[in-house]
């Protein structure tokens, strides 16, 4: 149960219904105009009548952005939701404790590493890392990959905003983006003009004060680089304690924050295990989607939007299956073309990462945690109480520095954890040990995900190019180096063994790149595939509304719109994005929070 691993990400597919339906507002080239549910189903479909089940908005997956929208959404009493889920709900027999895989944080890897709430992806060998096959874990369960992330708070820096702005995305720039993180925040340590103190989404920071992580905050500091007290406030720069999705000792997924408080509201209906197949288009106009459940096809109708809120992976892929994509590769299928879209699957982006771990001198690590005597014990106080080493999911210290001078904010991200994870937490720790999770965040490889078949049940093909440019792979090196830096140092001397890996024998620069060939692998936070910019952009395919260009009532919102990844883990980021999105869709007006001062280094001369 306290075995430890990997972090953030991004939701999938769950769903609800009503009765009445009343005239609704849309957004259409920024303006808001009006339609029936009578003129939809007499339009839209031979198959639409008044029989069939209708709604103001479809949502596609109840994952980190999913929930969101369907609270946010449904706060209007005259609109109604349909939430769809392929996976099923959180809770068994309406039960969190039943539930521990999901809600014990120490017990993270369990889900991570089967298929029962995991759609269990995997790439292409990748030809720059030994040709080895990455496992790519994506949540398929109520939350979605926030119900099976590690869950690490981070929003990437102010720039990465600053620069969607530039890419294109239209009024995405920090200034307005930092009023829906504060929107959805609810801080243990109150509000401030960085953090929220009255949202939906519990934040807390790493209470243990175990030794280690105070040691590896301490070493940091003796290395050069600044103290953080909040890398998500005013200053990203530095190492310091770490912000977790964590509520009273359980997870605080997006299903615990927006969807279960909610599910009573009569305008929400949510199904699950149902696997949407198509969407449903009159014309270019979007006008319901198929799905399958317990081996029925069944057909759902929207009166205003169809949302997609799959995730990188599973959205465009829908697009895909249902017409929206590249028009060569859909008809090599012999799927109809709806919009040609050649971004749709392009531009892929993820982190890397990989541990560099270090023996220890002290039986403090998490090894004897890890123990079967001591995971029971440890699994009956969180059962009993909620506390104890299962309340946590024990990454509560890291930070993020520059690789190189001339840098103008970080690029690399570490994440400390006093034990040892081998395999993604597959394989039990061998030793009294502590890591650091390292990687760039910044990559300039891109990669793609096409259709392997017109099949929805197919995976679809995910060719990330991970390390195709040079340099990612200097960037990876000097992770090593740097990590290797810091462990070195004075504040580690009661604590430190030999080094488990890379290990001494790693020396020269051509070690280490072979050693990340071997070793590094998915932060599990694959994004940008429906990217958002502007019309005139041959790659982008959602406008800065998130709506799919050329295509009607058609809306996607989940990491896959992110122009290009940001700088840090990507749960705060894609639930930011949701609130953003619903404020959007509902034509209120936008949140900004202009001149909000950012952190800059006094130098960008020097590395540090």
């Amino acid at each position: 149960m306290t075995t430890m691993l990997s972090y953030a990400m991004l939701g999938q597919t769950g769903a609800r219904q009503l009765v009445s339906r009343t005239r609704g507002r849309f957004m259409r080239d920024s303006r808001c105009f009006s339609a029936t549910a009578a003129h939809w189903n007499s339009s839209a479909s031979p198959a639409a009548n008044q029989k069939t089940p209708s709604y103001s908005y479809i949502i596609v997956g109840a994952g980190s952005a999913g929930c969101v929208l369907a609270n946010r959404l449904t706060e209007d009493a005259h609109e109604s939701v349909l939430l769809l889920e392929a996976g099923p709900k959180d809770m068994l027999l309406g039960s969190l404790r039943l539930s521990w895989k999901i809600h014990m944080p120490a017990a993270l890897t369990y889900n991570l590493c089967d298929d029962k709430y995991n759609w269990y992806y995997h790439t292409l060998p990748q030809a720059h890392m030994d040709n080895r096959v990455m496992y790519w874990p994506r949540g398929r369960v109520w939350g979605g990959s926030s119900s099976l992330n590690a869950m690490v708070y981070i929003r990437g820096h102010a720039e990465d905003y600053n620069r969607w702005q530039r890419e294109g995305a239209e009024g995405w720039d920090y200034e307005h983006c930092l009023p829906y993180f504060r929107k959805a925040q609810c801080h243990e340590l109150g509000e401030d003009r960085y953090r929220g103190g009255s949202g939906p989404l519990h934040v807390s920071r790493g209470r243990t004060n175990h030794p280690l992580h105070k040691a590896f905050i301490e070493a940091g500091q003796q290395a050069g680089y600044p103290f953080t007290d909040d890398m998500n406030g005013y200053q990203q720069e530095g190492l310091g304690w770490m912000d977790m999705t964590i509520y009273k000792g359980k997870r605080w997924s997006t299903a615990s924050a927006y969807l279960r408080p909610v599910l009573g509201r009569p305008n929400l209906k949510t199904e699950v295990h149902c696997l949407t197949t198509k969407i449903l288009f009159d014309g270019n106009r979007a006008v319901g989607v198929e799905y399958t459940q317990d081996g029925q096809k069944k057909r759902v109708f929207a009166d205003k939007e169809v949302i997609l809120s799959g995730g990188a992976i599973n959205s465009p892929h829908l697009l895909m299956l249902s017409g929206v994509g590249n028009a060569d590769d859909l008809k090599q299928l012999g799927i109809p073309v709806v919009q040609h879209l050649p971004g749709v699957g392009s531009n892929l982006q993820d982190h890397l990462e990989l541990y560099v771990q270090q023996q220890c001198t002290q039986p403090i690590s998490l090894y004897k945690s890890q123990k079967p005597f001591h995971m029971v014990k440890i699994g009956l106080e969180w059962l009993t109480l909620f506390t104890g080493y299962g309340a946590t999911a024990h990454l509560e210290s890291g930070g993020f520095i520059r690789s190189r001078p001339h840098v103008s904010h970080p690029d690399i991200q570490f994440h400390f954890l006093p034990s040892q994870v081998i395999d993604h937490g597959r394989v039990a720790s061998k030793m009294e040990a502590y890591q650091v999770h390292v990687g760039p965040m910044r990559s300039t490889s891109i990669g793609w995900m096409k259709l392997k078949s017109s099949n929805p049940l197919d995976h679809p093909i995910l060719q990330p190019n991970y390390l195709s440019n040079d340099i990612d792979v200097w960037e990876f090196r000097e992770s090593v180096k740097l990590s290797r830096e810091i462990f070195a140092q004075k504040a580690f001397d009661p604590f430190r063994g030999p080094e488990v890996q890379p290990g001494p024998q790693v020396e020269s620069d051509a070690d280490i790149d072979a050693f990340v060939r071997q070793k590094a692998d998915s932060a599990y936070h694959p994004s940008c595939t429906c990217k958002m910019g502007a019309p005139s952009d041959p790659m982008a395919v959602v406008d800065s509304n998130a709506r799919i260009l050329g295509v009607e009532r058609l809306r996607v919102v989940d990491a896959s719109i992110m122009p290009s990844i940001v700088s840090g883990n990507l749960n705060a980021p894609t639930i930011m994005m949701a609130e953003k999105a619903a404020d959007i869709i509902r034509c209120r007006p936008a949140l900004v929070d202009p001149g909000v001062p950012v952190y800059q280094p006094p130098t960008l001369d020097t590395q540090r």
